[in-house]
């Protein structure tokens, strides 16, 4: 199983808005088929390459298994940074991902979803430009608008299924989320649903963040504070720092993680490997009680141990973060 099925790598080539011909990398990985269709999201991020695709697309079989639905395990993506990029821009790439991608996906075959740079937005043009070249309209693709044929909730499904999760651990212990006090790394999909499920539940949410540092909201952010968020990072598509600008009591970091933040429960919902070994030592220090992975494996293995040696409880997100694809799928 530590031997991938198939790799498929592809260039894709795009013009910008200043007719200059660009070439990205695109990458498929279709990991295993024994349980069903590959199954696994589309990640455009200038640090992919094959290895990190590898690396998440083998964590994808056993997240997608411990749903108990009859999928298998994939991943891709390209190394294109959504960044700065035109709305054009981006519509001439997807078109150009899929032009390569769709000989090798189908909805019997491989069904990929979103990731880290590819929301319902990409998602809404690879699948245009899938079924324009196929001809058919089926589900190849999850995490489309319900439009179109998506689901239901799919946008807010992993993010709640995270809280759920920390919800009946804290159960088992006879404990709740109210009045728990919350840092939240990530500031995408993910951590946008889980921290306005976590302020329902009454949960204090100290910070939230994005590659270029972290915000801190001393009293817990509010519902109109974290929708301001929302179109900050959906609507404008701008960085997080800009939030200062509609409160008076954040404070902003720059290029550093929330994890010096006093809590008791850590939620890291950014990226693979963002918890390192000084990061453990932080968490430890600032008494955190539980680590709940919403990003995919963002805890790095060393970190992990010392973290359960310090009787830490790692909510891991292979199962922690499934709620997107047990809906989807």
């Amino acid at each position: 199983i530590a031997e991938p099925e198939r790799v498929i790598q592809f260039r894709v080539p795009w013009i910008n808005d200043n007719g200059e011909h660009k070439i990205n990398r695109g990458f498929r990985v279709q990991y295993s088929s024994v349980l069903g269709p590959y199954k696994g999201g589309l990640r455009f991020h200038p640090s992919v390459n094959l290895s990190v695709i590898k690396f998440l697309g083998f964590e994808q079989i056993f997240k997608n298994s411990l749903t108990g639905l009859p999928m298998g395990g994939g991943k891709g993506g390209s190394d294109f940074d959504p960044k700065g990029k035109s709305e054009n821009e981006i519509i001439k790439f997807c078109q150009s991902f899929m032009t390569n991608l769709c000989r090798h996906i189908g909805h019997n075959t491989d069904v990929p979803a979103g990731d880290i740079g590819v929301g319902g937005r990409e998602i809404g043009y690879l699948f245009g430009q899938y079924k324009k070249l196929k001809n058919t309209f089926e589900g190849v693709l999850t995490g489309k608008n319900v439009k179109w044929g998506g689901s239901n909730i799919r946008s807010e499904a992993t993010g709640y299924g995270v809280v759920y999760f920390a919800e009946n651990v804290l159960k088992d212990m006879n404990e709740t989320l109210k009045n728990k006090r919350c840092v939240v790394s990530g500031s995408g999909n993910v951590a946008q649903y889980l921290v306005e499920k976590l302020i329902e539940k009454g949960a204090i949410v100290l910070t939230m963040s994005d590659s270029n540092g972290y915000i801190y909201e001393p009293n817990g952010f509010t519902k109109e504070q974290l929708a301001h968020i929302m179109d900050i990072k959906n609507i404008r598509r701008e960085r997080i720092k800009e939030y200062l600008k509609y409160s008076k009591t954040a404070t902003y970091f720059e290029k550093k993680r929330p994890w010096d933040v006093s809590c008791d429960l850590a939620f890291p919902c950014a990226t693979q490997n963002e918890i390192n070994n000084k990061d453990a030592d932080l968490l430890i220090k600032n008494n955190c009680k539980m680590v709940v992975e919403g990003a995919n494996m963002p805890t790095h293995i060393d970190a992990m141990h010392k973290l359960k040696k310090n009787k830490i409880i790692i909510c891991p997100s292979k199962a922690a973060n499934a709620g997107g694809v047990a809906v989807s799928g």
